[in-house]
């Protein structure tokens, strides 16, 4: 899947306080070893020519998501903003909903998960445990059975923490990996390397206005997420 969408095109809410863009699979929200341009750089140098700013804009970077994942991501545009955002995460104030599209049935329509990660830094993976390990974080969601075609389902989760590669681990260990995620056990990849994972919606309380701030963010077209697109709205 190839999507050049410009990031004009993907801006979910703009002010001078925030900016949300729907991120593309294929980006990187901050910069890492493969030096790629990150998403952050992209939102500075459209912040800085469509204000006239001289030199860099300030960005910061509120949270991120995985590399192959899409979907909404929140950046402050003042210092003051990211400290309240940033609180905000911290809080737990943040409500976020993903999508994921998994190969098997859950085996409830709607569950409350609570398991116990370990993060494996050489394997960039973490495993999940239904019991307390030692160095072990409490990792807790929420999903629902939203659809289904036939040979795959849509899943709504909310996240209640924010663990390393939480939905895709949690949702792997009740058998039911995300099409493409090789790494939590789907058996083939998506072209391009993205997964159907998708931040589909974020609210949160404006930094200074202190009014709530809520967006949709529609997934990448490819079949599958035309499909259902067109299934539930």
């Amino acid at each position: 899947m190839i999507n050049t969408s410009p990031l004009t095109d993907r801006i979910l809410y703009e002010d001078n306080h925030l900016i949300i863009i729907n991120k593309l699979p294929s980006e990187i929200v901050q910069g890492d070893k493969t030096g790629d341009t990150p998403l952050s750089d992209k939102v500075a140098a459209y912040i800085a020519e469509k204000y006239n700013k001289p030199g860099k804009a300030f960005i910061g970077v509120v949270h991120r998501l995985d590399r192959p994942v899409s979907g909404a991501v929140v950046f402050a545009r003042t210092s003051k903003g990211l400290t309240r955002l940033n609180e905000q995460l911290r809080e737990r104030q943040f409500d976020k909903t993903y999508w994921a599209v998994v190969k098997n049935k859950p085996p409830k329509e709607e569950d409350h998960l609570v398991s116990w990660m370990v993060r494996n830094e050489k394997q960039n993976k973490s495993y999940c445990y239904d019991h307390e390990k030692q160095n072990a974080l409490k990792a807790e969601l929420a999903y629902k059975l939203l659809a289904s075609s036939d040979r795959f389902h849509l899943v709504e989760v909310k996240l209640f923490t924010g663990r390393h590669h939480q939905i895709r681990a949690q949702l792997a260990s009740i058998g039911c990996p995300i099409k493409g995620d090789l790494k939590y056990g789907f058996p083939r990849s998506n072209e391009g390397a993205f997964i159907h994972l998708h931040a589909r919606s974020v609210t949160l309380i404006h930094p200074t206005l202190k009014t709530p701030v809520s967006v949709t963010a529609d997934p990448p077209s490819d079949s599958l997420w035309d499909y259902f697109m067109s299934t539930i709205i």
